[in-house]
């Protein structure tokens, strides 16, 4: 976040359902016939979520102040700008960290075939991940123990939140959500995200709001409504489950 706004970021983070859906494409946890309305629905929506958030990153257009706040704008003046170069590694930063959350998905959703234990799951994720970010602040840090101190401020607050409810709770809602629906429908509601944090960033730090943005959230969320209604057309097209099946019982009579 050093390296651009949270706004930029929301909307690189954007790109994440289409990087989904190929992955989920390739290793055949998402069927594509491009003959089927619905599948039809699923790419375009696809294509339509990316576009948007180029469209919100790329173009500019008048500057809208409906949602700013004028008297917090000594917030983007005091930090000089984010120079081009800055610009470039945060775009490169983010773009692998959204690759690699899109692997994470995939990998959640074959690991809930052969492990349906949804909380359990959860555990082992935040466990796993407990270790390796010690190990990674450790090697970042040179070993300085100042930066593990624990002090009552908004630093444990955020930390005790992303744990709570970033990691804990969201990980298991979304296994449970996975588990039924796939990794592309969970990641098909990450554009919401863009909308919230354009709004709160305008709001609290003063960032400015840009019609571009705005054409581009309703592109986004209108990819959005065509990707939920073509997997929901998946779902209605398909087979019940062998276990929810019934199976006919042939009555027969006793002479």
């Amino acid at each position: 976040m050093k390296y651009t706004t949270a706004t930029f970021a929301a909307a690189i983070v954007n790109v994440l359902p289409a990087i989904t859906f190929i992955i989920a494409w390739i290793v055949r946890l998402e069927k594509v016939k491009i003959g089927s309305l619905h599948s039809q629905a699923k790419l375009a929506g696809t294509i339509a979520t990316v576009a948007g958030a180029m469209l919100m990153t790329l173009m500019k257009g008048p500057l809208i102040e409906f949602f700013r706040i004028k008297g917090n704008a000594y917030h983007e003046n005091g930090t000089g700008g984010i120079d081009l170069h800055s610009s470039i590694k945060g775009a490169l930063m983010i773009t692998v960290g959204c690759f690699s959350w899109a692997c994470f998905m995939i990998l959640q959703a074959i690991t809930l075939k052969s492990y349906p234990v949804e909380l359990s799951l959860t555990a082992w994720i935040c466990l796993l991940g407990t270790i390796e970010g010690a190990v990674v602040a450790l090697v970042a840090e040179n070993g300085k123990p100042s930066v593990w101190a624990i002090n009552w401020d908004m630093k444990l607050l955020a930390a005790v939140y992303s744990g709570i409810f970033c990691s804990g709770l969201a990980y298991y809602i979304q296994g449970i959500v996975m588990k039924d629906r796939g990794p592309v429908f969970v990641t098909a509601f990450s554009p919401l995200c863009m909308v919230i944090v354009a709004v709160l960033s305008s709001i609290i730090w003063a960032e400015q709001m840009y019609l571009g943005r705005i054409l581009g959230a309703i592109i986004i969320v209108a990819g959005l409504y065509l990707v939920v209604w073509g997997k929901s057309k998946d779902y209605k097209t398909s087979s019940p489950p062998a276990d929810e099946q019934t199976i006919p019982v042939k009555q027969t009579t006793v002479a």
